[in-house]
């Protein structure tokens, strides 16, 4: 896969690799900008591949009004056989099926291809079942029962709907990948009647009981995982269900969470996501620093948790941190946490980053944005859209419609 390089975050174009939605208004009065468009279709600029970028480019390619040829030519380049890299057509294949989903349905046609003769065709077969309309998928049942193996066929048939069924009728393995498997019963460890010490000697022994001793004790909220915590996770191992145990202590968690961070423990992170959602003031501080660090070093991920804990904390000083991070993140997802963080704690603040956020790439902030946006000129005008939209997300959609009716907050 090449190097992602992004483009500046005040440029046009490095705004529109991030998929921000200030990059969506400006494009249509911006010469040139559907060059950019195709060079972000084609050139993946996700930071994370779980981000959105699909309905963010297939929306600005129907506004703009551009044509399908340089993502049709990226699909088919030589170098799709040679790469072999599903990350280097995975967004087109996405924005070509969002395109159908807006009423573009040339879009279906090299979609349809690119199933037959793609190097990476099960992406473009499985957004074809997702559109489930039988004239885009026929034909392709071949494919699919040709080309799929077992586990490919069950995730690709999982999916009920009018194009599996049709093809259940026609092809046997279709039909077995259709039907749930029935998994043999397997009796839980007897866990609930052990003490916490029994547990505890359980969880040092890394046998194959471990992670569900530990599970069980942050199920009963022991101290116990605190210890263990302090223990265990040094040496990296268990990261998963200790953090897990020890979010589950809650509250109860919070004097030792303050010692972790103010210590500088290699498991200080434990420490921050405990501060975030139990905190008080007086945690405050310890966030700002490690939203800091993340941005300065940033990482992204890390970013997330301080941002919401400062957010619930209604933290004034974090403001500045947050704003820099929305200009600079290269990373869409956080932008949510970002948004609701700055929302709880400043609205009038949070007011212009709103109406930018209707237009955002991320269905998890034009979701915050509808909900508390001012209701005044293009903004209503956009949760209509959004709203009536079939192709949007349906969180989304509803959280419009509940805006529009409900007025002004």
């Amino acid at each position: 896969m090449e190097e992602i390089v992004l483009d500046s975050a005040e440029s046009l174009h490095g705004r529109l690799q991030r998929g921000r939605g200030c990059a969506a208004r400006r494009a249509a009065a911006t010469p040139g900008a559907g060059e950019l468009i195709y060079d972000c279709v084609c050139h993946d600029p996700r930071w994370d591949t779980l981000e959105d970028r699909g309905l963010y480019y297939a929306r600005l390619i129907c506004d703009l009004e551009l044509g399908l040829g340089p993502v049709i030519g990226h699909l088919f380049d030589p170098a799709d056989h040679a790469d072999l890299e599903e990350d280097r057509t995975n967004l087109a294949v996405d924005v070509l099926a969002r395109l159908v989903r807006l009423g573009r349905r040339e879009a279906a046609t090299p979609l349809r291809r690119y199933a037959r003769e793609g190097w990476n065709w099960y992406a473009a077969l499985a957004e074809l079942v997702e559109l489930d309309d039988p004239a885009l998928a026929e034909g392709l049942d071949e494919v699919a029962a040709t080309r799929c193996d077992d586990n490919e066929l069950a995730w690709l048939c999982g999916v009920d709907g009018v194009v599996t069924r049709n093809w259940a009728e026609r092809h046997p393995r279709i039909a077995a990948a259709r039907r749930p498997e029935v998994r043999p019963y397997e009796p839980r460890l007897a866990l609930r009647g052990r003490s916490d010490d029994d547990l505890a000697a359980l969880a040092r022994e890394h046998g194959e009981s471990v992670t569900a001793a530990i599970l069980e004790l942050g199920r009963r909220r022991s101290p116990v995982v605190l210890d263990l915590a302090e223990e265990l996770l040094p040496s990296g191992d268990l990261d998963g269900p200790l953090c897990r145990a020890v979010r589950d202590l809650g509250a109860g968690a919070l004097l030792r969470a303050r010692e972790w961070t103010a210590g500088q423990r290699s498991y200080r992170d434990v420490g921050i996501d405990v501060l975030a959602a139990h905190g008080t003031e007086r945690d405050a501080p310890p966030l700002l620093e490690a939203l800091g660090t993340a941005l300065a070093e940033e990482d992204w991920d890390l970013a997330a948790v301080p941002a919401d804990g400062l957010g619930r904390l209604r933290s004034r000083p974090a403001i500045p941190l947050l704003l820099h991070a929305w200009e600079e993140s290269a990373c869409s997802q956080l932008r949510v946490n970002l948004l609701g963080a700055l929302t709880a704690i400043d609205r009038h603040v949070a007011e212009p980053y709103l109406i930018e956020a209707l237009w955002d790439c991320e269905d998890g902030v034009r979701r915050i944005a509808a909900g508390a946006v001012p209701l005044e000129g293009e903004a209503r005008t956009r949760l209509r859209r959004l709203r009536q939209e079939a192709a949007e997300d349906p969180c989304v959609r509803s959280t419009a419609a509940d805006r529009l009716v409900s007025g002004p907050h």
